[in-house]
């Protein structure tokens, strides 16, 4: 089951371009509405009638509406169906990020409150360039500080009562829960602070060089570039919000993308935080105007499941607004 407001925002945005009025579309459930299983819809109904996050449906609702009406959507057609994705897994490299498809053809991404754009393993990210989908059982921090993630070990062996091994690399899954749970609490303890640091520094330049390193060609960054925007083979649609406004955004495919635009420069370095960081830069000029548009983002490479636990991930964040973004575009 996906999260609560993923579905609120969804299956509102749903209802929007398939009922007039959102209390109707509730209670009386479309068939044209499609793989929503019962138990999905009984939770989004409960959700509604409890009066949980009531401005989330309006918004989420009126977003359908306006798709429906747009020039650049549906233009007052009603539609066939609309199929929810619902929570699933990607079968192979889908740059598309649908939540909806409206009548076989529009795809329709529901973006609420959230400025990630990618959630890959920073081996996909850093060394593939977000390109397959093969995984890796490495280390990422063990791979790129070898020397740092031991000593960040050795302090917290040294800071909880626990029994382990003096390697990091021969703790077990279970080990790795205990010591995970010993230092639930977000702060350190000072003995780990400046060993948090020195690894939070090491694992920032090594991802970035590793980056760095990758990225050999004019068409790299730009493919790259195309990727951590979701930016694909067939235009879609982003309806969402932000904190501040609706947000409703035609997105160009790559082939749109290049007849507008050109990439200028496309820049990483490592960036001091309280976790390790990479930036982003690329500044993309239009081939209109020849003014240029810098968009910036950056990458919190952490453990998916605690301290020591689970896979890394490297978050992706867009820091400029979608809607200033080059190859996003207001719904007309």
């Amino acid at each position: 089951m996906p999260g609560a407001l993923t579905e609120v925002t969804e299956l509102s945005t749903a209802l929007g371009m398939l009922v007039e009025d959102l209390a109707r579309g509730v209670s009386q459930r479309p068939s044209r509405l499609l793989h929503v299983s019962d138990e999905a819809w009984e939770h989004f109904t409960d959700g509604y009638y409890a009066g949980d996050h009531r401005s989330m449906f309006d918004t989420a609702f009126q977003n359908g509406v306006s798709f429906l009406r747009a020039e650049d959507g549906l233009r007052n057609r009603p539609p066939k169906v609309v199929e929810w994705k619902g929570p699933h897994r990607p079968p192979g490299d889908d740059v598309v990020p649908a939540d909806l498809r409206i009548d076989h053809v529009y795809q329709v991404s529901c973006k609420y409150l959230s400025r990630i754009m990618q959630n890959p393993g920073p081996a996909r990210l850093f060394d593939r360039l977000l390109v397959g989908e093969a995984r890796t059982n490495t280390s990422w921090f063990e791979s790129v500080a070898p020397t740092e993630y031991q000593a960040f070990y050795a302090a917290a062996r040294a800071a909880v009562p626990l029994e382990l091994p003096m390697s990091v690399g021969d703790m077990t899954i279970e080990q790795r829960h205990l010591l995970r749970d010993a230092l639930r609490p977000r702060r350190l303890p000072p003995s780990m602070q400046v060993p948090w640091a020195d690894l939070c520094r090491a694992v920032s330049i090594g991802s970035a060089a590793r980056w760095q390193a990758r990225l050999q060609s004019d068409r790299d960054r730009v493919r790259l570039l195309w990727r951590l925007l979701r930016i694909g083979d067939a235009p879609y649609f982003v309806l969402g919000s932000d904190e501040m406004h609706h947000m409703r955004l035609r997105v160009a495919s790559a082939w749109d993308w290049v007849q507008t635009y050109e990439l200028r420069s496309f820049t990483v370095e490592p960036r001091r935080a309280g976790q390790p960081e990479v930036a982003w830069t690329a500044d993309v000029r239009s081939r209109a105007t020849r003014a240029v548009t810098t968009i910036a983002g950056h990458v919190e490479v952490r453990w998916s499941h605690g301290r020591f636990n689970g896979s890394p991930e490297a978050k992706v964040y867009l820091d400029t607004p979608l809607s200033g973004t080059p190859g996003y575009f207001p719904l007309e």
